[in-house]
């Protein structure tokens, strides 16, 4: 992996949480809907998120108790899907990270203007 890879690795790691939580808190879905939007919506970034990348972050924000999920039978094969939806904590950390976002992504971008006006 080179270094430029390894950045953008660390980026999407970061704005993976809170593109899950933003989702989750549109409506309650389960892993594979959830995933399929992210490929739909996420153009060239996040097109090709994986079933590895996503179920990971999905168990992560269960046990930091962000979001819940309850058990629906599954008509195909007897089996259960996990629907999940925002707690309270949840949806208080999303305002958390969007309002952190908004100035962060403002921050940053000040400095490469910055960078632009100097040359």
């Amino acid at each position: 992996m080179g270094m430029e890879e390894k950045y953008i690795q660390q980026f999407k790691k970061g704005a993976y949480e809170m593109i899950l939580l933003s989702l989750i808190a549109q409506k309650e879905t389960y892993g594979y809907a959830i995933l399929t939007e992210i490929q739909k919506q996420g153009g060239e970034i996040f097109a090709f998120a994986k079933e590895g990348t996503i179920y990971p972050i999905l168990y992560r924000l269960t046990k930091a108790g962000l979001i819940q999920y309850r058990l629906v039978p599954t008509k195909a094969n007897g089996g259960e899907k996990k629907y999940y939806s925002l707690t309270g904590e949840g949806k208080d950390m999303l305002e958390k990270m969007k309002n952190f976002w908004e100035i962060y992504k403002e921050s940053v971008d000040a400095f490469l203007k910055e960078e632009e006006n100097h040359e």
